[in-house]
């Protein structure tokens, strides 16, 4: 079996450095340059090629590297599996989610999950849309949670929720008294919103393109905090999940605009590799996600 070769060989690759290998798995540089030495043979391939300062993985590398991906996955899978037999939940689970949901959606989630199942570490990765899609792909978290769809067709993509969104402005703007507004009134708006990348941000265009809306100006920042300091400092409207405003329009820092017969509203999905579907946390995860039912989501928004 190959299971420590492989590991040897993906650290390698990610960190590109004997070194820095030996010292991240705690073996010596003999045993990394042997463990490196054995798949060439076995492959009948040079995996890297190797300067004085650094190693640069080959074509057919590349090749190995995602198919020992996957094996270290099985792997570890099933020797959870093995291991969890008697049916109780433990080891590591790594999630990874967009930062709407990350920060404001999963911690319902992670406290259930803690609650029922302690023996389980979790571990938290939180990005934008496109980063958690290609994390979940390369096996670097175990499921991912996403703002909308994916279309890689590695992956399965279900919904589990429907998440409504606000358009939201600083309280002494213009339109901050008015309610509801026109869509016609946010032509000419200037719009803080996330980077390319995020659902939050292709939502946003979405909107703008479907009603060809008139944009006066763009601000870009790469935070749902950064982004509502920006807009009640009155720099400009933004679109924004009501699970990420309810605290500062609870407590009348920032107002809500409501559009005449418009409501903007998303889907928000599960994503996992089919490889990892039958590990134990992954469907104790999904379980938990499926779960979490809209009817409380929307108690809960309209309790803030």
């Amino acid at each position: 079996m190959y299971y420590d070769a492989l590991k040897t060989f993906i650290t390698l690759a990610d960190v590109g450095n004997f070194t820095r290998t030996s010292e991240a798995l705690h073996i010596s540089q003999p045993s990394v340059s042997l463990h490196i030495k054995n798949l060439e043979k076995e492959f009948q391939t040079e995996l890297f090629v190797r300067s004085p300062k650094s190693v640069q993985i080959t074509p057919t590398g590349k090749i190995l590297y995602d198919r020992a991906k996957q094996i270290i996955a099985m792997y570890e899978q099933t020797q959870e599996d093995i291991a969890a037999h008697h049916q109780s939940i433990q080891g590591q689970l790594k999630i990874g989610a967009s930062f709407s949901i990350g920060e404001y959606i999963l911690p319902v989630f992670l406290q259930q999950l803690q609650w029922d199942f302690p023996a389980l570490e979790l571990e938290v990765v939180i990005g934008n849309t496109e980063e958690i899609v290609e994390q979940v792909r390369l096996f670097q978290v175990d499921v991912g949670l996403i703002e909308g769809q994916s279309n890689d067709k590695e992956l399965s993509v279900h919904p589990f929720m429907k998440d409504e969104l606000s358009i939201i402005c600083s309280t002494d703007h213009k339109l901050a008294g008015k309610s509801p507004i026109s869509i016609k009134e946010l032509h000419g708006q200037t719009w803080i919103t996330r980077e390319d990348g995020s659902g939050t941000r292709e939502y946003l265009n979405h909107v703008i393109r479907s009603n060809g809306l008139s944009v006066k100006s763009l601000l870009t920042i790469s935070s749902n905090q950064g982004i509502k300091e920006s807009v009640m400092r009155g720099m400009g409207l933004s679109l924004l999940s009501r699970s990420v405003i309810s605290r500062e329009k609870k407590h009348g820092s920032l107002a809500a605009l409501e559009v005449e017969d418009v409501r903007f509203t998303r889907t928000l999905s599960y994503i996992y590799s089919p490889v990892m579907r039958s590990k134990k946390s992954v469907e104790t995860f999904i379980g938990v996600v499926e779960g979490k039912s809209l009817t409380e989501q929307t108690a809960t928004e309209k309790e803030s």
